[in-house]
């Protein structure tokens, strides 16, 4: 987390539409082997836990029960060049937004894990414009059995929200809209707008 606070931006319902919108991050922890990483798609069930699954291989999946672990949730970003500015003596930075969630994770059984990915496919399906959703009642019983014997779910609940919102708040209005503009013409679109519809 970036230590200005200017770029903290504490609204919770922001911070859920992120999960919702991008879906994706990464769960780290601490092992008997050192410290691991996974990429995972993510769930947030809305008051204040974040549902995944692993693989049963993962490395992590059997340490996360009961531990204490770390997900991240990168949303846009973008390189700012010091030639935007209006003032010289500026240098390079990164505008971007991210969120770490801090929290104990408990598995869960067979039937929250099975909802859980239904949920996810649900959801991910319905956002696709062409043709017709895939649903889980198509897969033959047998391989559904597959499938969650090779998964594990975990829900993490979360004790800890920590964002940085790095839209260069700490400039005047003219300078954001100049980066703004510098960075959508780089195809950094995400940032960019955000630059605009978030700063003060």
């Amino acid at each position: 987390m970036h230590p200005n606070a200017a770029f903290r931006h504490p609204d919770r319902d922001l911070l859920e539409t992120l999960i919702d919108q991008i879906g994706f991050g990464m769960v780290f922890a601490q092992t008997p082997d050192g410290p691991r990483v996974a990429h995972v798609a993510l769930l947030s069930t809305g008051d204040g836990a974040v549902q995944f699954h692993l693989s049963r291989g993962n490395a992590l999946a059997k340490h996360l029960a009961d531990s204490t672990a770390l997900i991240v949730v990168n949303g846009p970003d973008g390189y700012v060049s010091p030639r935007w500015y209006a003032d010289p003596g500026q240098v390079p930075t990164w505008n971007y937004v991210a969120l770490e969630l801090e929290g104990r994770v408990r598995r869960m059984d067979a039937e929250g894990t099975l909802a859980q990915i239904t949920e996810l496919s649900d959801k991910h399906e319905g956002r696709i414009a062409a043709g017709q959703p895939w649903t889980m009642d198509k897969l033959p019983p047998e391989r559904l059995r597959a499938l969650l014997a090779g998964v594990v779910g975990f829900e993490m609940e979360v004790q800890a929200w920590r964002e940085t919102v790095k839209l260069s708040q700490n400039k005047d209005a003219a300078e954001r809209e100049r980066l703004a503009q510098g960075l959508e013409s780089e195809g950094a679109v995400g940032i960019a707008q955000l630059m605009r519809t978030l700063a003060p």
